[in-house]
């Protein structure tokens, strides 16, 4: 029942009730001042004719009530009709005539406002026309800078400190796109796209590592801090990073860190060259060292003065041969050298003092241990996968701590015959040297989390060395690493420089606005959020009982701004028969789903394009269910905030009898097209959703929190799949 028959219900009760009350209160008055003899006459009259006057009350009260609906139908409704119908000319952007009105009085106030809404729009396009001559030469830095990354060959994504993708060049898209771990999706399932997490790609952890040594050595003065790491993609790829800051407010060398740029080369396939090169390099060796004791053997049998002449060509064959074949090798070597590409795993150089002092610092969060830097020369400038290094510290300390009760440790960093030399000491129980081996061999898990290498890997990665010792004289022990250092002149480069202020700008508009994701999702504004619009076609309109998902389709919001070139659109093989009858509503035919992946393929891949995102869907608690009764098979989970645009709009708009998405569409004057499309209908619903923003705003919802509240508040809230 809508709002306006509630108070038509409690009008008409209210005023029978008055009448009513009028007409006893009436009667018992009359009779009081009557004397005994009439008042029983009159109370034998009354009784026997009170059936008639509830007889005539009822006629009364059924005029009263058509009255009442008459007038409600022909001023009070559409009032409130003209008044939802006025919000959303002037809340939003939406440009249509105001519905007519029978009355006079009603369209006369109707032309009225038409006109101040016209007033209104000369006024805002007059703002609009300054606004955008205004920001002509922004869009023009902004179109040379899209057409400059363009052009680059190497992949290039700026984000903000939240790990958000601000900017991004097409090398990166397609890369990142190569690097999907179903990359037999539609276009939907890529990783990349603007206001998408980049942890959806790279490990935080390693991010966070990276940050760090970049902010300790901006702290420094370091006029161009970079870092860089290797790191592998859900597909199995090899990837090099090279990140650099990117500079906060004034943009100076003292200006805080307000993002990063990371610049991405796939080196899988010369990763893979050098190990098939380094197999050769091998097996050139081992093979040659036969081939040259066989030649020594026969050059020593030629050598003998009595080798008969039979004898002495033989061997001068098996030395032909023998060269002849290291010639061969050494010619497949040189072959597999010039078409193979070298790449090392990176190293960075790193000064050791702040490589300990990450460790105590990370060590002390997670590990309940007394640490200490003693013995440390700050002068040593190491080269190392800094990442690893640590996670080999953490790993050790923390099997000391469980397995030894060790409760104190120290480091020791010098050097040692041009390497450097640190030392991981404790006292405590004397251990085997099978356990110290079985230490380094096992792959190493570090605050409950595995990786799939081992101490010995790297140590190996590093070209270094490292043993256990025990110092009887002190009652310690220790492990010792021998660790490459920085070549002088890197470590001069690294070294603090004279700050320049006069740092050249190329653009002159921020990237990095607000990053505020400590702050929790309901308290955020609406507009300052990320969604992902979705919808999905199924066989039927019964997920419990087995209809199946046939096509999912999304799109998302960012910054207040539908990315229609960043979609989701996928057909899915339900795995069953399609319902002839569904088939002209969706069009989807069984052939269409022939051969394309099954939900639990999709699923991950939109869970992955939906990340970190508030979802919004009409009638979402339809979509809903079919996600949530997927979850135990495919292990994902949907938590994150759902709103639904059906809600919604019965929030904004009480007094409309429909909140179907064509309805809602029509009252908006937004084109429908793709109806009954899964990505049809998501963009239908994502420019739904964006006009709804600020009519809720007008009602003084704001926030996350304050928008799912309102729409658990409305009679729809209640239906149940």
């Amino acid at each position: 029942m809508r709002r306006w028959d509630k108070r038509v219900v409690l009008a008409v009760a209210a005023s029978l009730g008055f009448m009513l009350l009028w007409a006893v209160a009436t009667v018992l008055l009359v009779a009081s001042t009557l004397a005994p003899p009439l008042r029983d006459q009159l109370t034998e009259v009354g009784a026997a004719v009170w059936p008639l006057v509830v007889l005539m009350l009822l006629p009364a009260g059924a005029a009263w009530w058509v009255l009442w609906q008459r007038l409600q139908q022909r001023y009070v409704a559409p009032v409130a009709q003209l008044a939802e119908a006025a919000r959303v000319a002037v809340t939003t952007d939406v440009q249509r005539k105001l519905p007519a009105q029978g009355h006079p009085e009603l369209a006369s106030l109707t032309q009225s406002i038409e006109q101040l809404i016209d007033q209104r729009e000369a006024l805002r396009a007059d703002v609009s026309s300054q606004v955008a001559e205004a920001s002509a030469h922004i869009e023009a830095e902004r179109n040379r800078l899209a057409a400059l990354m363009s052009e680059l060959t190497q992949s290039v994504v700026v984000c903000n400190l939240d790990g958000r993708i601000l900017l991004y060049n097409n090398r990166a898209r397609m890369q990142f796109r190569a690097l999907s771990a179903t990359p037999s999706l539609a276009d939907g399932a890529e990783l990349m796209g603007i206001g998408r997490s980049i942890y959806g790609v790279f490990d935080k952890r390693l991010v966070a590592h990276a940050l760090d040594n970049i902010q300790q050595r901006m702290d420094k003065g370091a006029a161009q801090p970079s870092a860089q790491f290797v790191t592998t993609s859900r597909a199995g790829q090899l990837l090099r990073v090279q990140m650099a800051p990117v500079r906060g407010q004034g943009g100076g060398a003292s200006a805080p860190l307000g993002g990063f740029v990371l610049m991405l080369e796939n080196i899988t396939r010369a990763f893979q060259e050098e190990s098939q090169l380094d197999s050769l390099i091998h097996g050139l060796t081992e093979r040659s060292r036969a081939s040259l004791a066989n030649m020594r053997a026969a050059i020593e049998m030629l050598e003998l003065p009595d080798v008969e002449a039979t004898m002495r060509e033989r061997f001068q064959g098996v030395i032909r041969d023998e060269l002849s074949a290291m010639g061969e090798r050494i010619s497949e070597l040189v072959k597999q050298t010039s078409e193979g590409i070298h790449t090392r795993w990176p190293l960075e150089d790193m000064l050791g003092a702040d490589l300990l002092d990450a460790a105590q610092r990370r060590l002390q969060q997670r590990a309940k241990v007394q640490l200490s830097a003693t013995e440390v020369d700050d002068q040593v400038w190491l080269r190392v996968d800094s990442f690893s290094i640590l996670q080999v510290l953490s790993y050790l300390t923390e099997r000391l701590v469980d397995e030894f009760d060790v409760r104190v440790i120290q480091f020791r960093l010098g050097t040692h015959h041009q390497r450097a030399q640190l030392d991981l000491v404790w006292s405590g129980q004397a251990m085997s040297t099978e356990t110290v081996m079985a230490w380094e061999m096992d792959p190493m898990r570090v605050g409950g989390e595995a990786t799939p290498l081992t101490v010995r890997d790297v140590v190996a990665r590093h070209g270094g060395e490292m043993w256990f010792e025990r110092d009887r004289v002190r009652h310690q022990a220790f492990f010792r690493f021998l660790l490459p250092l920085a070549d002088a002149r890197d470590a001069q480069a690294a070294a603090p420089a004279p700050k320049d202020e006069s740092r050249p700008e190329y653009y002159d508009f921020d990237l990095f606005q607000v990053a505020e994701q400590a702050q929790h999702l309901d308290d955020c504004r609406l507009e300052d959020l990320i969604f992902t619009v979705f919808d999905t076609e199924t066989t039927g309109l019964n997920p419990s009982q087995g209809d199946e998902i046939i096509q999912m389709g999304a799109a998302r919001i960012v910054n207040n701004r539908l990315l229609r070139q960043e979609t989701f659109d996928q057909l899915v093989d339900p795995r069953r028969p399609i319902p002839a009858h569904t088939i002209p509503i969706h069009g989807i035919t069984p052939e269409m789903v022939q051969g394309q992946p099954h939900i639990g393929v999709v699923l991950p891949a939109f869970h992955a394009f939906a990340l970190d995102t508030v979802l919004v869907a009409h009638n979402a608690a339809f979509d809903m269910k079919f996600l949530a009764l997927k979850e135990q098979a495919t292990g994902l989970r949907f938590d994150q905030p759902v709103l639904d645009t059906l809600l919604l709009s019965a929030v904004v708009h009480p007094q409309q009898e429909s909140h179907r998405l064509e309805a809602i569409a029509e009252r908006f004057n937004i084109t429908v097209t793709g109806r009954h499309t899964a990505l049809g209908d998501a963009l239908v619903t994502a420019e739904v959703f964006l006009r709804l923003i600020p009519l809720l705003a007008d009602q003084g919802i704001h926030t996350l929190r304050q928008a799912r509240e309102a729409a658990q508040k409305t009679y729809y809230a209640r239906l149940k799949y």
